[in-house]
């Protein structure tokens, strides 16, 4: 170990502050992903009085089950001056920021090599939970402060241009499914005269779905793309780096997250050749905790393979002339209700490719569907673009949390 590595221990301390007032009502949890969250457990008669306050620049851990997890769930609090959480969750605060910021441990405690180093030592603990005496001894390397600073600054920039592109994303995902809403839920799409089709006189006419606009069909999703089921990979296959293989688990916020995805060998992808996914083609989680979750494929990789289990639409030409009303269709609380019905609600929800293409979709007429189509493109490809561009930025990040380790 380098003569710079100090164990963890030596820089912090527990913080046991309860809110015996009950002066602080704003409850945290405590994620995964090393993030606090809004708390959505049921508080109906709860002592608060027990919880835990944590202030501004203190962090929470959870050293429970981290052997399972495979990561140890920790977080700084930044954005708050005060919260309270459980109990359960040790609170503690750097004992002088003169000589370790806060920010800069946290980004420590990022890097994949700190969760598999907890994971190690959580193997003797009781039912895979990391002893804290184990987790004060845990080192890192501690730089002069203004070292800290520049990481951290550097770090903080990266974070930043990842936050001000999910901003836009946000923004544009929004004032798309707006349009979507307005044009195809409440059918105030502009009629040939520029103005909103219902509200000006608009011919309704009577559907097993209610009234529709003249000239709409009611439909199946299977009339506007196929469904497929990813390919069989074995679990032999799989691999650190190659070919990147989409699993339902991969499927998170609309998005890829290629940072949960495995790889193949080049040589056994080819028997996988029909089951690629293209830039724009929307898949599915058709089983799992992330079951009915659609997103888009970005361009990131040259080729890209969907797992079992996982639905790939395809509509049959250039995908992403098409994906707009699909995607936006998808997205609908409907959809997601009907999905659910077919398939369960349950932790074991599953639903075939057929099942997906018998669901009812209102087709509107070819002009409209392409007028649509034609905007949402160009909102998509800018996603798209986004998207690629923060999967960049966050290889940025992870070459910058792994240069710590040789400072």
């Amino acid at each position: 170990m380098p003569s710079n590595y100090k164990p963890i221990g030596d820089y912090i301390r527990l913080v046991d502050e309860r809110n015996k007032d009950l002066k602080v009502e704003t409850l945290l949890g405590l994620t995964i992903f090393k993030q606090f969250i809004p708390s959505v457990a049921n508080i109906i008669g709860t002592d608060m009085a027990n919880y835990k306050i944590i202030r501004k620049n203190q962090f929470a851990c959870s050293t429970m089950q981290v052997r399972r997890d495979k990561k140890m769930p920790v977080a700084l609090l930044s954005e708050l001056d005060e919260a309270i959480i459980s109990q359960a969750y040790p609170v503690f605060e750097i004992k002088d920021t003169e000589i370790l910021l806060p920010e800069y441990l946290m980004m420590w405690f990022t890097r994949a090599e700190f969760d598999r180093e907890a994971c190690f030592y959580a193997i003797g603990g009781v039912r895979g939970s990391l002893e804290w005496e184990d987790f004060c001894n845990m080192q890192l390397p501690v730089p002069p402060i203004e070292k800290q600073k520049e990481i951290v600054a550097e770090y903080n920039k990266i974070q930043n241009r990842i936050a001000l592109n999910n901003s836009l994303i946000q923004k544009l995902e929004e004032t798309a499914q707006a349009i979507y809403k307005q044009w195809f839920v409440d059918f105030e799409f502009p009629n040939e005269e520029g103005k909103a089709y219902r509200s000006n006189g608009g011919v309704m006419v009577e559907s097993e779905m209610g009234m529709v606009p003249e000239g709409w069909k009611v439909r199946k999703i299977g009339d506007y793309a196929k469904v497929k089921s990813g390919f069989a990979f074995k679990s032999e296959w799989w691999q650190s780096i190659g070919v990147p293989v989409i699993k339902i688990g991969s499927i998170q916020n609309n998005t890829i997250d290629y940072s949960t995805i495995d790889y193949i060998s080049e040589e056994n992808s080819k028997v996988a050749s029909n089951y690629a996914a293209t830039i724009g083609n929307i898949v599915i989680a058709m089983t799992g905790a992330t079951f009915g979750k659609v997103a888009i494929v970005p361009d990131i990789f040259e080729n890209t393979f969907v797992n079992q289990r996982v639905g790939l639409f395809d509509t049959g030409c250039s995908q992403v002339e098409k994906t707009a009303f699909l995607y936006y269709s998808l997205r609908k609380d409907e959809f997601y209700n009907e999905i659910t019905n077919v398939g369960g609600d349950s932790a074991q929800a599953n639903v075939s490719n057929v099942d997906i293409e018998n669901i009812t979709l209102l087709l509107p007429d070819n002009i409209l569907l392409d007028k649509f189509n034609h905007w949402g493109k160009q909102s998509l490809v800018y996603i798209l673009d986004k998207v690629k561009e923060n999967h960049y930025l966050g290889k940025m990040k992870e070459l910058l949390l792994a240069k710590m380790a040789k400072k």
